[in-house]
């Protein structure tokens, strides 16, 4: 007999229910969200398990991973298609969405979602830290240069040669103007140093890791498009 398992995911708890092919429930629980507690209670009560479904969501990309690396055929399914199939449930509740989901599983009535390989989010990892330096960066700039006009004094134009050294020069140089200033350039001129220095490194390691890759290289070769 095959069995169908939904499994409706929170960050401490993962509801589980198993069913056969007639659509009867098999068994449930309510356990942990690890991996291989999830894994030993499919593959003690679903010996011959044909599908595994959870919702996309935070965990999801995480733990269809780890099922995965333990044999359980796992499948990611668009959250947004399975809330309306289960919002005609009556009784809503975490055990009812796993029923729900095995449900789905059962039926087929799903769409499965993508999930991105490890390289790939080790890519997204990068450049989504060098954008938040970034950021960080402008925002500090913008404070200072907001703070420093009340005061008469307007920065220039900064470039992008030597980690922005102008920026912290000019601020450096008004530090002379009122003691305010003065406290304000001790606190912000060693921040935005690092906050600089953090992202040329990242900026090192996207281009190498732009060099290696085939299709960023083919990417690159169209005007305008960077590492």
């Amino acid at each position: 007999m095959a069995y169908y398992v939904g499994l409706d995911v929170s960050v401490k708890e993962t509801s589980i229910c198993i069913m056969d092919d007639k659509g009867d429930v098999a068994a449930r629980t309510d356990i942990s969200t690890d991996p291989d507690l999830i894994a030993r209670f499919i593959s003690k009560h679903a010996p011959k398990v044909e599908r595994v479904v959870h919702e996309s969501g935070i965990l999801a990309i995480w733990l269809t991973r780890e099922l995965e690396k333990r044999g359980v055929p796992i499948i990611c399914i668009d959250a947004r298609l399975a809330h309306k199939a289960l919002s005609g449930r009556i009784n809503k509740s975490d055990r009812g969405d796993a029923e729900g989901l095995a449900q789905l599983a059962r039926t087929g009535w799903f769409t499965q979602v993508h999930i991105r390989s490890e390289s790939s989010e080790r890519v997204r990892v990068l450049i989504g830290a060098r954008e938040r330096l970034i950021r960080m960066r402008k925002d500090l700039e913008g404070h200072v240069r907001g703070v420093l006009k009340v005061f008469g004094v307007c920065m220039k134009s900064v470039g992008t040669g030597k980690l922005r050294r102008s920026f912290r020069d000019q601020l450096a140089a008004a530090a002379n103007t009122d003691p305010a200033i003065a406290m304000l350039s001790e606190t912000f001129i060693p921040l935005h140093k690092t906050l600089c220095i953090a992202r040329d490194a990242l900026d090192d390691e996207v281009r190498m890791m732009a060099r290696d890759s085939e299709l960023a290289c083919r990417l690159m070769t169209v005007p305008g498009v960077g590492p």
